[in-house]
């Protein structure tokens, strides 16, 4: 029987490092200094040091949490998973959406995705902004979390 790609004690390692040990001068600097992005990612990868991991796996936690953060990653994934829907694909491939909206949709945001700069999270403005910012966050520490264990097991 293969071993879980994500275990309990991970999880707690990375709601530690991620929360427990970020300041609030590392949340607001780490997206536009790639210093204060890897400062915090040190300070998140401490709690991982329990775990015992290889050095080339705690190095990957490292590096890839301080590109995740400092680069905003999961607003991209977020974005493109609009582009991957119904909608975005038939937009992208036929010019209209496979699906025709609804009037409410088409009302609210039209047929295909809005570009980028118009979603600061990656979710198009309509989204509730505390939502969107609670999905964001959801998918920010989800692409953190499957990377972490790959780099556990794996390496």
């Amino acid at each position: 029987m293969p071993l879980p790609l994500i275990f309990a004690d991970q999880l707690l390692a990375h709601a530690v490092g991620d929360y427990a040990l970020q300041s609030d001068w590392m949340a607001r600097e780490k997206t536009s200094r790639i210093s204060v992005a890897l400062a915090h990612a040190v300070c998140y990868s401490l709690p991982f040091l329990l775990l015992r991991p290889s050095l080339a796996a705690w190095l990957v936690i490292v590096l890839t949490h301080a590109v995740i953060d400092r680069y905003r990653l999961a607003r991209y994934v977020v974005w493109a998973k609009e582009w991957l829907s119904p909608m975005g694909v038939g937009a992208l491939m036929f010019g209209r959406p496979f699906f025709p909206p609804s009037s409410d949709e088409a009302a609210r945001h039209g047929a295909i995705p809005p570009p980028l700069p118009e979603c600061p999270t990656g979710y198009p403005a309509d989204k509730p902004p505390f939502m969107a910012v609670w999905l964001l966050i959801i998918v920010d520490n989800s692409m953190h979390i499957f990377l972490n264990g790959i780099a556990l097991r794996y390496l």
